[in-house]
């Protein structure tokens, strides 16, 4: 395993907050093992490629890693319907790979998300995509298809970990919305955890109340980090004292 350590230019605009600046810590690892791997998810970070990275922000820290309890996990009425209605999409779980159908519904999702959203929208090459999604896999990186009518309306990125899933990211057509298509994505993942005895499910960073980082406390019951620990301290995971309603 190889790894090295850089910091991005701490002068980036945050992606959240328009008034604000983000700074991240950032790991090149290559080989990365699984338990490696691992244990930084439950330090905060995630990976990308072979990039593992975490917010390092100065006077902001409304970021916050969250993980669900699998075990003591539940479907709600919600999440039936979702399931229910979704019957008829095909989940294919495989090795990341690129493919021009791919290329394409992840431009169209980022286009989309910049009219609703405000995102900045750049085409990703082929390249950049490898670099993202596809490169660093090793033996714990998985992708899913989505597929309706044999058409791809979605694509998740995951890691399965020792005692864990991490997700990584997730695009979909949004000709297809009411399909519920993200929620239908991250229930796909936690059932798997449960099936495979797996302890926690790890969908990224949490902002309490936020537009588009709020969603994820939807699953309960989950634990937030609640300190920023280097990689050979212990991280301090706790249930929230509050979330909003």
């Amino acid at each position: 395993m190889r790894l090295a350590e850089v910091f991005s230019p701490p002068r980036n605009p945050c992606g959240y907050y328009k008034d604000r600046y983000s700074c991240f810590r950032y790991f090149y690892i290559q080989n990365c093992s699984r338990a490696f791997c691992q244990g930084l998810v439950e330090r905060g970070f995630r990976r990308f490629g072979e990039y593992f990275f975490t917010p390092m922000c100065q006077g902001c820290s409304e970021c916050v890693s969250i993980r669900q309890l699998v075990h003591e996990f539940t479907l709600s009425k919600s999440h039936k319907r979702i399931i229910a209605k979704n019957l008829n999409t095909s989940v294919l779980i495989t090795r990341p790979s690129i493919s021009q159908e791919k290329l394409l519904l992840h431009e169209k999702y980022h286009q989309i998300m910049a009219q609703k959203k405000g995102w900045a929208f750049q085409r990703m090459s082929p390249e950049s995509y490898v670099e993202s999604f596809v490169e660093g896999f090793c033996d714990f990186g998985y992708e899913i298809l989505y597929e309706i009518e044999g058409k791809l309306v979605g694509v998740g990125y995951f890691d399965m970990l020792e005692n864990a899933i991490s997700a990584a990211y997730f695009f979909y057509d949004h000709e297809f919305s009411s399909q519920s298509l993200g929620t239908f994505n991250i229930l796909t993942q936690l059932l798997l955890a449960k099936s495979k005895g797996l302890s926690y499910f790890y969908p990224g960073y949490w902002i309490e109340g936020h537009h588009s980082m709020g969603y994820k406390e939807r699953f309960k019951p989950f634990e937030i980090l609640v300190n920023t620990p280097d990689i050979f301290e212990l991280p301090l995971w706790k249930a929230p004292e509050s979330t909003t309603p």
